[in-house]
């Protein structure tokens, strides 16, 4: 059956708090070459929409200004060019934006097959959070078997994926979180050691955990007061991997001393305005590395809640909350 003409989709009505968000009616998007119209089931929300939301993280040039990171869904037609999927194919795909419709296109190498345990609203939650766990986590910031890893914000959508994929691959791993909740969700998820932030300071409790040793690799999305605190409990030879700025980007002061005595490396990166080139070879990675385990359920997206599109601003506002374990999926009723 060949797609309406036209669509629900989200869009801000200027920079602003949830407030802006507002839904309106427009023709649905025809794919072009490399590229496939998906039937959007479900979309997962992200920090970075907040960010795009208040005017801090504009789509890359050539994008939809909808927003929206990550899809579930039917694929409904095939631009020219894309021979290795087909209509009705049940995928989930990372995109540039326009996640948040009924209808989105998608770039065919960024299409991963939904898992087969998991239902179309789990998979919409896969794509921004794998993709940048596997890149940053393992690729970056080469965590081995048998090495410690830190994530902070451990019961966020980042922050369970992140323990999940690490204990998998053989790591120790140490969360940290903001409540007792929180904490016991990490443990759930595979968290060796769970620290609560608001508690307990966070270098003391890695120091007694690791022996004073520190940890091998951090995934931190705070930076800020967090930067020197995390140079200052990695291991030798370890890896400190930046993907987002809570806590802001500078710190007044900063003691480069450790890392040049303790051979650290400080990486980080951002998914979103990378070329498609380089976002399809980590979707060979999880094809051949991660995909295995979803099939499995070994590892799985733990969604909190769902909001329909029409309510994409309760879905925010629970967001900037940070009362949510794990992801928030938008869904269309398709």
């Amino acid at each position: 059956m060949a797609p309406p003409t036209r669509m629900r989709e989200i869009h801000f009505e200027g920079k602003g708090g949830p407030e802006v968000i507002r839904v309106r009616e427009v023709d649905v998007p025809k794919p072009t070459g490399g590229k496939v119209l998906v039937e959007v089931v479900a979309a997962g929300i992200n920090r970075p929409d907040i960010a795009q939301r208040a005017g801090a993280y504009p789509p890359p040039p050539g994008e939809s200004e909808v927003p929206g990171l990550e899809i579930a869904g039917r694929i409904v037609a095939l631009g020219e060019g894309v021979t290795n999927l087909k209509v009705g194919d049940e995928i989930c795909a990372l995109v540039g934006s326009g996640g948040y419709a009924e209808y989105a296109l998608a770039d065919a190498p960024l299409c991963l097959p939904r898992p087969k345990p998991l239902s179309m609203e789990e998979a919409g939650g896969i794509p921004e959070n794998y993709f940048t766990v596997y890149d940053n986590v393992f690729t970056r910031g080469r965590l081995k078997s048998g090495e410690t890893f830190l994530v902070h914000g451990g019961s966020s959508g980042i922050g369970s994926t992140a323990i999940q994929l690490a204990k998998q691959f053989g790591a120790t791993v140490i969360a940290t979180a903001g409540s007792p909740d929180k904490c016991a969700f990490c443990r759930t998820l595979g968290a060796d050691h769970a620290i609560d932030y608001r508690a307990q300071g966070f270098v003391e409790e890695v120091r007694k955990l690791t022996d004073k040793k520190g940890v091998d690799v951090i995934l931190d999305m705070v930076g800020g007061s967090y930067i020197p605190k995390n140079i200052s409990i990695l291991a030798m030879e370890g890896r400190l991997v930046q993907i987002a700025f809570l806590g802001g980007s500078k710190v007044e002061q900063l003691d480069y001393t450790p890392v040049m005595v303790r051979r650290l490396t400080l990486t980080g990166s951002t998914l979103r305005p990378r070329s498609v080139q380089l976002k399809a070879a980590i979707a060979d990675e999880l094809r051949d590395r991660v995909w295995p385990l979803l099939e499995t359920g070994a590892v799985k997206p733990i969604v909190h809640a769902t909001f329909p599109l029409e309510e994409a601003r309760q879905a925010h506002e629970l967001m900037e909350s940070s009362s949510h374990l794990g992801k928030i999926v938008l869904t269309t009723g398709k």
